[in-house]
């Protein structure tokens, strides 16, 4: 389970929005002047996300709480989501050059088709998902209480 901690920042129903600072070691790290992750905190220009998950524990604004994915639904939906679309292009496009008799321009219109489908496939599959692929909250977060001496 890949866990992140957040702040309820508000209540909708029966589920809360969390809002989790994202931290990054981008000033430690080997590799990056090529990562994707500072490029779209650069783009973002901000650390602060907000989830809207399902208040199973009871929470209330201003509670600090712990939400989680599982590893093996985030490694599917990546794969579902950036691999379905790629191999789709690679094939049209193979398909699509070999039809038009070698043509590049075949290839070309291939490629954009087969990715559009692509990300059709993915929007379809993404609306009938489901919640499995959601974060839950998992836990409040409790806090050490102080004692006075």
């Amino acid at each position: 389970m890949i866990t992140e901690t957040g702040k309820v920042v508000a209540l909708v129903g029966d589920q809360v929005w969390v809002q989790t600072i994202r931290t990054s070691a981008c000033q430690s790290c080997s590799a990056r002047s090529g990562c994707g992750q500072r490029a779209l905190a650069a783009v973002s220009g901000g650390r602060a996300n907000q989830v809207l998950v399902d208040n199973s524990v009871g929470a209330r604004v201003g509670d600090e709480v712990v939400i989680g994915l599982d590893e093996q639904s985030l490694l599917n939906a990546s794969l579902i989501i950036y691999g379905l679309p790629l191999v789709l292009m690679v094939l049209a496009s193979v398909m699509a050059h070999n039809w038009a008799a070698g043509s590049d321009l075949g290839a070309i219109a291939g490629a954009v088709a087969g990715l559009g489908v692509g990300f059709w496939l993915v929007q379809r599959w993404q609306a009938g998902a489901g919640d499995r692929y959601q974060p839950r909250l998992l836990r409040i977060k409790t806090i050490p209480s102080s004692t006075c001496p």
